[in-house]
């Protein structure tokens, strides 16, 4: 078909673009209000690479065949239709002298037996252009949109295929014989469809439509309304509040979306907040443009549901005019034109849209309950078909919601809706109490769709919406969540988990975490441009408690969290495994001693934070406004150089600072001489230490053994297990812990080289009288059991205060169990006593169960 006779093919067609209206495909392309479609790979790269683009790219490469998959209304037909006028006025694919345009629908059609030339002629083409293509193929490309509407196969397999363009055969072998290759070898082609099964007979490149992202959604509505706040109000509203992201991409929703919204704006009602109340909107429009009788109009939509349903069930995308007939079309000639696309040529109808065809089943659900069977055995029918079914029938189950239909069809059967809502109920229930999150996600959407804050109230119970979790939520799920979250009100803890966090889910979970005590986000990738979003959220509400472990946001991102957390009321921040280097710190040093900040309690283990960025910390701790009272610092790269600026910052008269872990850090022995000091101080208000496995010896002790026999020290739990104290330095400990008034209440020494002599002073030490502690771990030290049995003496003894006691992988055996449960029958204080991972046997566990059971203080034996 050469250029003239292409451009004057194209120009002629009047396809109505959505069941609204709307422009035609060519109509947009002429007045220049064409905005290409993106591919798929635009979402996941910063690149926006356009539809036109890369398969132009993939035809002047050389490649013979190119397949364009994309769903409804993504712009594929516009796409094509843009690259043939652009071919025929010169401006793209110069590689081709000939292009010949096809419908598979048209093709679908043809019977008998057909030559190439002939199929061609059929379609409109010019004779003289396929002689000359038959002689030149490799300069031909054949575009076939709609393979989707094509009900033969693509399976070249057992076929004998044409090779000869002259060589009659049915139109089915004919494409085939095309698309493989076999006939007119070198041409190349163009295939258009929406997700099929013929798909897998295809294997040239594949090109994935998108549709529109946010910039291309911008441009539309912007050339959409003559008022550029108005667009931008419809836009937000569309991709924040209705719930439908996912068909934000689309083209043709976008303009569905806003024609709808143009009328209502116009008319000052308000918009719609779910999928059911735009096409509430959509299917009052339609009916009464047909400008029939409230009978009739009820009549007109059963044959719909019937349409529909058959369309379903059969898999077919279209029917013929017998088949409408049947359905009780015949008595309204034309009026049934606004919901269904009439093929002229080819006699048939099909639905304009699937979510219209789900919808007005819905509807007629609910029209004429003796048509239809209870509402589970209709979805499960329709099963896999109809997506979107079980959404439309929740929305129209509410009176406020359907009650515009009311007016035009009659009323909805009550007992069709009793039935429904029962099922909604007990099934969101049921669901409920599972742990599936699909159908929690599921469950969530129904009741958005409902929009009835009571409802949601009543099926979800407090136990299932005390604490929500949920794992890789899409947007619409996250839509769906905040609404539930909503209705319930003022929550403990909400947690979402391995996530890709973009801007507009943060915005749409906004409201869901400004009710939360507890937000818990670990384990989520977050977008840039979302944290400010996520910083607003949590100011603005009652949250008091941030985790956002493992969630990579790097120091750049945190800079924008602690700008935006300034004014919050946060209590506790979680930053652990956030990719975190001391480039950061300059912003928790300005979180910290914000005039408004609240901030008590800061984790940032396993990050790069090392010495530079810990003195910058320490700095915060001089300040008056810091109210920082715990401090989690595990593996972060520390040692000792930075241990003089903290005990700097605890002996300030400033810091508030109770506790700090420092484990899995070099603070070594001179590290610890650093904090002793410290410790001695009257200011320092310090009483939690941990300092495990930091690479300390037994000379740290004489340290700590001063520090310990100061009148300042206010310690509580001191942990120094994982480290080679040894018997000499554990010995020195035990001095220090012997001063009267000591106010160690939790010491841990679990492997820390300790002997049988340091076991025998650690006993006499709990037997004194003198000494406070409850809680004593001194696991992993090999003392056997003769090294034990001083603690077991110590456990009965009626000064001992212990409360918890861990002698895992202490090397004891049964000769232990007699002093052992002398022990806990005797105790007046122990509740837990932890003897995993020794040489106890069978014959061992009775005595020990019954001494257990003989002391009722006794809560937990492992």
């Amino acid at each position: 078909m050469d250029k003239a006779a292409v451009l004057t093919h194209i120009l002629r067609s009047k396809v109505r673009s959505t069941c609204l209206g709307g422009d035609s495909p060519v109509s947009v392309i002429s007045s220049k209000k064409y905005i290409p479609a993106l591919t798929a790979e635009a979402q996941d790269h910063e690149s926006m690479s356009s539809v036109d683009h890369a398969i132009r790219g993939a035809l002047s490469d050389g490649t013979r065949l190119v397949v364009l998959v994309g769903p409804e209304g993504s712009g594929k037909t516009t796409a094509l239709q843009k690259l043939l006028v652009d071919w025929a006025k010169g401006e793209h694919l110069h590689n081709f002298s000939f292009v010949f345009h096809f419908q598979f629908k048209e093709m679908d059609s043809l019977e008998g037996q057909l030559s190439l030339e002939t199929l061609i002629q059929y379609s409109r083409h010019q004779v003289h252009s396929v002689l000359r293509v038959v002689e030149r193929p490799d300069d031909a490309l054949f575009v076939f949109d709609g393979l989707d509407e094509y009900s033969h196969s693509l399976d070249p397999a057992g076929r004998a295929l044409c090779s000869d363009a002259s060589q009659a055969a049915s139109a089915p072998l004919l494409l085939v014989s095309l698309l493989h290759g076999s006939l007119l070898k070198g041409a190349a082609f163009l295939v258009a469809t929406r997700p099929t099964g013929n798909l897998k007979f295809l294997s040239g490149a594949r090109v994935e439509a998108l549709g529109f992202l946010k910039p291309q959604r911008e441009a539309f509505f912007n050339s959409f309304f003559a008022d550029s706040s108005v667009a931008s109000r419809a836009l937000l509203h569309m991709e924040r509040t209705l719930g439908f992201y996912d068909f934000c991409t689309s083209p043709r929703f976008c303009w569905t979306v806003c024609f709808v919204y143009r009328s209502l704006i116009d008319s000052n009602a308000k918009l719609p907040e779910t999928l059911s109340q735009l096409f509430v909107e959509i299917l009052s429009h339609l009916i009464q443009s047909t400008s029939l009788t409230q009978d009739w109009n009820r009549k007109l939509v059963l044959a719909l549901g019937r349409m529909a349903s058959y369309c379903f069930l059969d898999k077919h995308s279209r029917c013929t005019k017998e088949q409408i007939n049947s359905f009780g079309f015949q008595q309204f000639l034309t009026a049934f034109a606004p919901f269904l696309r009439v093929e002229a040529e080819l006699e048939t109808v099909s639905f304009r849209s699937q979510l219209m065809q789900e919808f007005v089943l819905a509807l007629a659900f609910f029209l004429d309950g003796s048509e239809y069977e209870d509402v589970e055995k209709v979805l499960d029918k329709h099963k896999g078909a109809a997506k979107f079914l079980d959404l439309f029938l929740s929305g129209l189950s509410e009176p406020e919601q359907h009650r515009p239909l009311e007016t035009l069809v009659g009323e909805l059967d009550p007992d069709q809706m009793k039935g429904f809502r029962s099922w909604l109920k007990s099934g969101s229930e049921e669901t409920l109490k599972g742990y599936d999150k699909n159908k929690h996600y599921r469950c969530f959407r129904l009741l958005h769709q409902v929009q009835n804050a009571s409802l949601v109230k009543e099926i979800v119970p407090p136990l299932a919406h005390a604490c929500i979790y949920h794992r890789n939520p899409g947007l619409q799920d996250c839509v769906a969540l905040s609404y539930v979250i909503v209705c319930l009100g003022e929550r403990d803890r909400l947690s979402v988990s391995g996530a890709t966090v973009i801007k507009e889910m943060m915005e749409v979970l906004a409201p869901a975490l400004s009710l939360s005590h507890v937000v818990e986000l670990s384990d989520n990738s977050f977008q840039t441009e979302a944290v400010p979003r996520l910083a607003s959220a949590v100011s603005s509400g009652v949250t008091r408690e941030l985790n956002l472990t493992r969630s990579h946001l790097g120091d750049e991102k945190l800079k924008r969290l602690c700008a935006g957390l300034k004014d919050s009321k946060l209590h506790r921040l979680n930053l652990g495994s956030c990719r975190l280097t001391a480039a950061c710190c300059d912003d928790l040093l300005s979180l910290l001693t914000s005039e408004i900040s609240q901030l008590q309690a800061l984790e940032i283990t396993f990050n790069q934070i090392g010495d530079r960025g810990f003195k910058k910390l320490c700095k915060a701790m001089h300040s008056p406004l810091c109210r920082l009272q715990e401090l989690q610092m595990q593996t972060c790269d520390l040692t000792a150089a930075s241990m003089e600026d903290f005990a700097a910052a605890l002996c300030s008269g400033h810091s508030q600072l109770r506790k700090i872990n420092l484990t899995h850090n070099t603070v070594g022995d001179s590290g610890v001489k650093a904090l002793c000091n410290a410790l001695k101080h009257p200011f320092c208000k310090l009483q939690s230490l941990t300092l495990y496995d930091c690479g300390l010896t037994g000379a740290c002790c004489s340290h700590l053994k001063e520090a310990l026999m100061s009148e300042h020290f206010s310690l509580l739990e001191l942990d120094l297990s994982l480290n080679d104290l040894g018997q000499e330095g554990a010995l020195m400990l035990c001095q220090g812990l012997s001063r009267p008034g000591c106010p160690i209440r939790s010491l841990s020494l679990t492997r820390c080289e300790l002997t049988q002599t340091v076991f025998k002073e650690l006993g006499s030490l709990l037997r004194s009288g003198s000494c406070q502690m409850m809680f004593l771990l001194v696991g992993l030290n090999k003392v056997g059991d003769e090294g034990v049995r001083p603690l077991w003496d110590a456990v009965s003894h009626p000064s001992c205060s212990l409360e918890e006691l861990n002698v895992e992988m202490t090397r004891l055996t049964d000769a232990c169990v007699e002093d052992l449960c002398a022990a806990v029958r005797g105790s007046r204080t122990l509740k837990r006593l932890e003897l995993r991972n020794n040489s106890l046997t069978d014959a061992a566990v009775p005595a020990v169960i019954q001494a257990m059971r003989d002391n009722p203080n006794m809560e937990e034996l492992k």
